[in-house]
């Protein structure tokens, strides 16, 4: 059996990403070794398309992804993880909110870090208040009290920001108080553990 045969029927002959039944073909997820249906999924013209140019995304096309994320294939989870970073990286909020639920396993989250610009963290790493280099993912603890504009909270001292996303300014992160998805300047944070 082919690769494209195996995923016509992994995929129930639908893009593994959006759904539609027209113009399906093979798409390999980067880095791929040997192609096999593994490292490959189902992809329609619309969505290679985007693919081919990730500097021009339509987020109405990929609000899909809210069906997609829950997909059991890894390489499924991988392209949707690196859409939703390049949309949440662009501002869309609701992006980022669907990247915060997805959760990857430890192999797969590497598979999907090992396909983006690294290089770019490399030249201007986000750094903590003691100089500790963060990663997306990382928890950090605030060192002072942070009025939160456009809220009527104080972010307090001490409080713990799980799981933070970093943004395309080193000097900044991202993550959830009190429910609420706010900039943080790096500067006022420490990295927990």
């Amino acid at each position: 059996m082919t690769i494209e045969q195996t995923l016509l029927i992994r995929a129930d002959s639908r893009c593994e990403l959006c759904g539609s039944p027209d113009d399906l073909s093979v798409f390999e997820v980067p880095p791929v070794g040997e192609a096999d249906s593994d490292q490959c999924i189902l992809l329609c013209a619309t969505c290679r398309e985007q693919l081919k140019d990730p500097g021009n995304l339509d987020p109405h096309h990929w609000r899909c992804l809210n069906d997609s994320m829950w997909s059991q294939v890894p390489a499924v989870q991988v392209m949707v993880w690196r859409i939703l970073k390049q949309l949440g990286d662009l501002g869309e909020v609701w992006a980022q909110d669907l990247l915060d639920m997805l959760y990857l396993d430890e192999e797969t989250r590497a598979w999907a870090e090992a396909g983006t610009d690294a290089a770019g963290d490399e030249e201007a790493p986000t750094l903590d208040s003691n100089g500790t280099p963060l990663q997306a993912g990382d928890t950090v603890t605030l060192i002072k009290d942070l009025d939160v504009k456009g809220t009527s909270f104080t972010a307090k001292r001490g409080t713990a920001v799980r799981n933070i996303s970093l943004t395309a300014n080193p000097k900044h992160i991202e993550g959830r108080v009190n429910g609420t998805r706010i900039v943080i300047i790096a500067e006022f944070v420490k990295k927990s553990g």
